[in-house]
């Protein structure tokens, strides 16, 4: 074990409505601490910035207290003399949000003596499958002949296709042109009464419906564009909707779970296609896959069999909440950050709009 397997850091991540903080050493995690707030949002039907920021002022103190508790059963005794580097989100994400983070892992900086180390969140995303679990497995290494690697992130707010030279080093070949992925299933998902969040019910409500209820339309199919469109999907579950309401007042329990199947069918053969078409353009042997999205085992299935088409592997995090917004993904961005020297005294301001690539070591 070499002396940058042991580069211990504490990431914290305050992005969007869940506030985490996570210890890692090397790309192992060893506390990975998540505070959701979807109690906090759900009645309001989605995130509401003000009530984010006060509740990740109220808890991050306590998320980093239990973070270093959990530590320590992997690592007897771990304390701030242990912790090489803090790494923190500063963007992108909702700005007041990100600031909290900010602040905090500045403040935590200045008091301990730290490093700090400006993680992009999508970065986190791309590079959450190199995450290793407590016992040091991780799903994927990546070594500097495999580049270059492509990554694929589908999340609420991103649909993009990356190539990856080296570690700081992103081309951004495709991206959304409207609705993100993740942002189609939680719109789509409140048509279907899912409530907040409802990405997620949706994908458990697909496994009982029939992907073949509904004639969905097939977005971008044929067009040479590597772009993403979901708008046109989620306009098409409206208006069908729409008729069958008109039709016959409330839908049926089957006509629920058959449109969920369906949406779920139309939006994965979507990604397909543009994976089909970015490996076609550019031939890689290894896809990282990140982001909420790809939790769903039958989007993972999907991209799978595409990649093998090409003769290519994909790779995703093995825990459920490294999928999620977390900070464990930014302190494995952070540790390669730390291996590159691009430590800062003073962070950055915060870039609710950071895309990847925008000072990520380029």
């Amino acid at each position: 074990m070499t002396e940058a397997d042991q580069k211990t850091i504490l990431g914290i991540d305050t992005s969007c409505d869940d506030t985490s903080v996570a210890i890692t050493r090397g790309v192992r995690v060893l506390a990975n601490v998540i505070s959701s707030q979807d109690e906090l949002h759900g009645k309001w039907g989605g995130v509401v910035p003000d009530i984010a920021r006060q509740a990740h002022r109220e808890r991050i103190d306590g998320v980093i207290n239990e973070a270093f508790l959990r530590a320590g059963r992997f690592a007897p005794g771990i304390g701030w003399d242990d912790i090489d580097a803090i790494a923190v989100t500063y963007g992108p994400g909702l700005a007041i949000s990100l600031e909290v983070g900010i602040q905090k892992a500045e403040e935590l900086a200045k008091r301990h003596s730290k490093p700090l180390l400006a993680v992009n969140h999508m970065e986190g995303h791309l590079l959450s499958a190199l995450a290793a679990n407590s016992s040091g497995r991780a799903p994927v290494a990546i070594q500097k002949h495999d580049f270059p690697v492509m990554g694929l992130l589908i999340s609420g707010g991103h649909s993009d296709i990356v190539l990856m030279d080296g570690f700081g080093k992103y081309r951004l070949i495709a991206e959304k042109m409207d609705d993100a992925v993740g942002e189609a299933y939680d719109k789509v998902a409140r048509m279907l009464g899912f409530g907040y969040p409802g990405g997620r019910v949706l994908t458990e409500m697909a496994k009982e419906g029939n992907p073949d209820g509904f004639d969905l339309p097939r977005p971008l199919y044929r067009d040479e564009r590597l772009a993403f469109s979901f708008s046109g999907l989620k306009t098409a579950v409206f208006y069908t909707l729409k008729t069958l309401t008109e039709e016959q007042g409330e839908l049926t329990r089957k006509q629920i779970v058959d449109m969920a199947a369906s949406f779920e069918h139309a939006a994965i053969r979507h990604l397909q296609d543009k994976l089909d078409q970015a490996l076609d353009r550019h031939p890689v042997t290894k896809i990282l896959l990140g982001g909420g999205v790809a939790a769903s085992p039958r989007v993972r299935a999907g991209l799978r069999r595409t990649a093998a088409e090409h003769g290519a592997q994909i790779f995703y995090p093995d825990s459920k909440k490294l999928y999620m917004d977390n900070a464990a993904m930014i302190c494995v961005a952070g540790y390669y950050k730390l291996l590159r020297g691009e430590t800062v005294k003073t962070l950055p301001d915060r870039a609710p709009r950071l895309a990847l690539g925008d000072n990520d070591g380029e």
